[in-house]
This record gives structure tokens, sequence and C-alpha cells, in this order.
């Protein structure tokens, strides 16, 4: 007989005759095991989203066309040429722009924003008087991943037209929401805002 099966034999007679002690051991080195899997820094969905910066611009009563001219075009003109700069894309629509910066991986996220921030301030006299650019929350691109509507109850007596109800979300839900723990942001889209 050779000397790994030889070994293989004491191990196994040993095993037998002192079960229980084995039967501990498997036990510690599983409750081990268990433990250390519920430490793991693993999301079931894990983060995989480039270093970006959104700059969002109100620019009430402009049309889609008139907001890329007067305005996402400059913003866009404005960060060509950041340190560390991967590309640009944007979003314009009705009275609204939306300019994404995406930084090379690895950029810190708070330096990117004070260069962005530098750059708004250098392009806000090419920009029209009454919009206002300001920079999105520090997030990633899972970050918005709850939707909601705010709506009529059924059968209610009381029919709330849609200003009624954007003005609800504005001043009630939105500052209740806000103080939610790990909210970043609650944007409000639709709805005919107060004047």
């Amino acid at each position: 007989m050779n000397t790994k099966a030889k070994g293989l034999e004491l191990f196994i007679v040993f095993s037998l005759t002192h079960r229980w002690l084995i039967l501990l051991l498997t036990l510690i080195v599983a409750g081990f095991g268990i433990y250390n899997f519920q430490q793991l820094p693993i999301d079931a969905v894990p983060d995989i989203t480039n270093v970006q910066v959104q700059i969002n611009t109100k620019a009430s009563g402009f049309s889609p066309l008139e907001v890329e001219q007067r305005v996402t075009y400059p913003i866009e003109t404005a960060m060509s040429g950041l340190p560390l700069l991967d590309y640009t894309r944007s979003l314009s629509r009705y009275g609204l722009s939306q300019v994404t910066v995406v930084f090379k991986d690895g950029t810190n996220i708070y330096f990117a924003r004070q260069l962005i921030s530098e750059r708004l301030l250098e392009v806000k006299s090419k920009l029209p008087p009454e919009v206002d650019s300001i920079l999105g929350p520090v997030s990633t691109g899972l970050g918005e991943i709850f939707m909601y509507t705010v709506t009529n109850e059924a059968g209610s007596p009381h029919h709330y037209d849609e200003t009624e109800l954007r003005t609800a979300q504005d001043w009630l839900i939105k500052p209740q929401l806000r103080t939610v723990a790990g909210v970043a942001e609650v944007n409000s889209i639709g709805g005919f805002a107060t004047q």
C-alpha cells in the first residue's frame, strides 16, 4: 500500500472514531463561512456606472430647438477641454436642457463637479438671463430607482386637477421624501406648477 492510501485510511479511521469532534469542527467551519458570506461587500446589482455629472437647466417657454441653440450648445461647448473629460451627451426638450459630462474612470466626483461649476460660471453670461443651471445630485445611473404617480383616489368626492396634484407633490410629498435616509433628490415631472 502506498503512502497516500495509507494516509487517507488513517484519516478516515480517525474521523470515524472521533466523529463528534469532526462534526463540531465542521459546524465551526460552516458557521465561519456563513458569517463571512454575510460580510461580503458584493451587491446584487453592482454599480459599474462611469463618473458623470449632470447639468440641468430650466428654460421655461423655450421650444426644443431654442433650448438646443441657446442653452445646450453653449454649455456643451464650455465643457469641452475639461481635464479627464471622456465625452458629453445632451438632451434638449421643451423647457429643459440636460447635459451629461462623463469623465474617465477614477476621476474624483467632487473634483469633476468643481471643474464644471467653474465652467458654468464662465458660460452664464452667454445664456439667456431667465434660465438657471444646476448640477444634478451626486448619484449614479442606478440612482433613480423609484417612480410614482400622484392621482385622485377612486371614488373620492373631490376631484383634484393637475395643478392641485402638482402642488401637493411639490409642497407636501417631496419635502417629506427628501427626509428619508438615502434619498438624494426627488424630481417632479408633469402636472401644472402654480405660477
